[in-house]
């Protein structure tokens, strides 16, 4: 991961809202909400990143720390994915909320088996550039991928200091999947 914590690189207006939200110390599932409307009313262009970073990168999806809240209740990162890249399958150790600023990303949720020895597909996602997303743990199991021929852009905040934990990712999960007929 790449980028600063030391200055916020996000628009005060989101910054604010988002620090609105959390500072009510509500459930995580009502503060996903309500992230997720801030962020729908703030949703910044793909601008928010440099030429350089909105590039991406051949290897690999890269991942930008735009701002780490000082008291550790929120970071907000930006993601880049060129065609062709994806996660791994995850969970988080947090809520969270997704808001695509260019392109499109393809997202696959997945639960986890009651015997623990497979995931089974539940459901798959195509957001494009303006739609928001959320999510609270348990539950939280997905994949995002760039199916698209361009290069894909997001915002991602989430509850937890990513300065300090270097990922929002809590488990990657190499199990084999069971996709619906």
């Amino acid at each position: 991961m790449t980028g600063s914590s030391a200055s916020s690189r996000c628009p005060g207006d989101l910054v604010a809202a988002i620090r609105g939200v959390t500072r009510q110390h509500a459930d995580w599932q009502r503060t996903e909400e309500l992230v997720a409307e801030a962020l729908r009313r703030h949703l910044p262009g793909p601008g928010i990143l440099t030429a350089a970073e909105r590039a991406g990168d051949a290897r690999e999806y890269r991942t930008y720390l735009l701002h780490t809240e000082p008291d550790g209740s929120f970071s907000v990162l930006g993601l880049v994915w060129r065609p062709g890249q994806a996660t791994p399958i995850h969970d988080h150790v947090t809520w969270g909320a997704c808001g695509v600023l260019q392109g499109t990303e393809y997202e696959e949720l997945f639960a986890l088996r009651d015997d623990g020895a497979a995931l089974e597909q539940i459901c798959t996602n195509e957001n494009q550039a303006g739609d928001v997303v959320n999510f609270t743990p348990p539950g939280d199991i997905h994949r995002v991928r760039n199916h698209g021929a361009d290069v894909a852009i997001s915002l991602h905040v989430y509850g937890a200091d990513i300065s300090r934990l270097g990922s929002s990712v809590r488990r990657v999960y190499e199990l084999p999947v069971l996709v619906p007929a």
